[in-house]
């Protein structure tokens, strides 16, 4: 599920173990997911882990995917976790 390139930033979304949820961005996924879980990621995440990955969105530069954050983050719970169903469900398919 985690894919990786440093020409590319990523939104992510991370389900944590409380329940909530973290949106995030990086140019490196895989090594940004190892950072929240050893406890040196957000500090949102700290108490909350572990965390699960549970969404990722390309986007072509830094400006276009903390724009998108943005836009994630003033979404209400009911739209983020569909948004999550959704991503799941494209995946399942492919």
């Amino acid at each position: 599920m985690i894919k990786g390139s440093n020409n590319h930033w990523f939104v992510y979304i991370l389900h944590c173990k409380d329940g909530t949820y973290y949106t995030g961005i990086t140019n490196n996924l895989a090594n940004r997911l190892k950072t929240h879980n050893s406890g040196n990621g957000a500090r949102y995440t700290r108490t909350r882990r572990p965390v699960k990955l549970v969404y990722q969105e390309k986007c072509s530069n830094q400006s276009k995917a903390m724009k998108r954050e943005r836009k994630i983050k003033q979404m209400p719970r009911a739209r983020k976790t569909k948004l999550i169903r959704d991503y799941k469900q494209s995946k399942v398919k492919r």
